[in-house]
């Protein structure tokens, strides 16, 4: 079959591919863990060198992912294993404060793209506080320590006009938060980590970058505040979905796949039953 580029926004699919030519990568290291009660996957990929993010394609830091093959089965009590396992992920990876936190959540992606939409969903459904503790103090929910979440939903420039990223900066200048949580959607290598695996990354994000819609970078270095991202993949490129199924025994040219994607049918289902995973992990990681 002819060469394509398949985009993945998941470092573990990045590093499986190039472990599968190249076997171990100089400056990457690798951990796993299996929760067998639950069926929850937890994989640490580690990019310590420069030579190991340019292996790679991704930036120096920390990609922890979650699979969790039943995530797509309507049972909330798993629902709620994988939102504790989440969780535990978070506080691992959002910088250590002994006082209360000033937390801005961003909601990436186009409402009216249900593949697309999992940032807005999660941020409509965020325990918001920070007006109400500004006002009144902690105090008004009976608590000794409370932080201050907020939440943005920037939107796509071609309802805006704006880089997402221009208008987070704007929001950060004003409202001076401790650390970023952005939440977007993601592109996978493998149909069968579609709405199945959670990432969460110290690194940031680049919106669009998983189907080659490159925008702005939201990271510590362009926002000057930590930024934590979670991203759940609920598209797949096409042309991987072929070359899975033929193997290489058709002549195909996938080339002219690259530009189409593939979710699942019941993705608008499936999108608020993430949110609502991610949600609880949220409000059980800032302890709200």
């Amino acid at each position: 079959m002819g060469c394509f580029q398949v985009r993945t926004d998941l470092a573990l699919e990045a590093r499986e591919s190039i472990g599968e030519a190249d076997g171990e990568i100089r400056g990457v290291s690798v951990e796993e863990s299996y929760d067998e009660k639950n069926e929850i996957r937890v994989t640490r990929v580690v990019i310590e060198t420069k030579n190991g993010a340019k292996a790679m394609g991704k930036p120096i830091g920390i990609y922890t992912t979650l699979e969790a093959p039943r995530m797509v089965e309507p049972d909330e009590n798993y629902h709620q294993e994988i939102s504790s396992a989440l969780a535990k992920e978070l506080k691992n990876i959002i910088p250590e404060s002994e006082e209360e936190k000033s937390v801005l959540i961003v909601g990436l992606g186009n409402r009216d793209v249900t593949a697309d939409a999992l940032g807005p969903n999660v941020a409509d459904n965020l325990f918001i506080t920070r007006h109400v503790v500004k006002e009144y103090g902690k105090a008004a929910y009976s608590k000794d320590r409370m932080n201050m979440v907020s939440s943005i939903v920037p939107g796509v420039m071609a309802k805006t006009g704006m880089e997402s990223a221009e208008i987070i900066k704007g929001v950060v200048e004003q409202t001076k938060p401790d650390v970023i949580l952005v939440v977007d959607a993601l592109a996978a290598r493998s149909t069968k980590r579609l709405n199945r695996t959670i990432q969460v990354t110290n690194t940031g994000i680049h919106p669009g970058s998983g189907v080659g819609n490159h925008r702005n970078a939201i990271t510590e270095e362009s926002l000057e505040v930590p930024v934590v991202a979670i991203g759940v993949p609920t598209v797949v490129d096409a042309a991987t979905i072929v070359n899975d199924a033929v193997s290489g025994e058709m002549d195909i040219n996938l080339a002219e796949l690259n530009n189409m994607y593939v979710t699942s049918k019941d993705v608008d289902y499936q999108i608020k039953q993430i949110s609502h995973v991610i949600c609880d992990a949220i409000n059980e990681a800032l302890e709200l």
